[in-house]
């Protein structure tokens, strides 16, 4: 003797159920993390668009932002130098001097204090 199964009797309520169970689930579980990075912004001064301009076209502003604690103005020469020489970054030399005092005037670290 054949059992009668209620979910193949009718096969939109089963669907139904499997959707009800879906979504129940996927109320219940965590959110996912997403990244938004559109809440980054640079520091708005002279030549912050041209940072902008040049820079966030091979990175987002976050790597801008995570090496402002380590690094001082010839730390910005040294890493705008190897994004051009090195990553081939379009960057003129008249623009590099710009990005570089930028980054040094709002993103460099402080220098060593002097011991006594």
């Amino acid at each position: 003797m054949r059992m009668h199964d209620p979910r193949t009797a009718n096969p939109r309520a089963a669907l139904a159920a499997a959707l009800a169970a879906a979504l129940a689930a996927s109320v219940a579980a965590p959110p996912l993390a997403h990244a938004d990075e559109a809440t980054l912004r640079l520091v708005a001064a002279p030549g912050s668009e041209l940072v902008t301009a040049r820079c966030v076209v091979c990175h987002s502003v976050d790597y801008i932002v995570m090496n402002a604690p380590i690094q001082g103005r010839s730390g910005w020469e040294a890493t705008v130098n190897k994004m051009i020489k090195v990553m081939q970054a379009p960057i003129t030399p008249e623009d590099a001097a710009t990005i570089v005092g930028y980054l040094d005037a709002h993103y460099g670290a402080p220098p060593p204090a002097k011991r006594p």
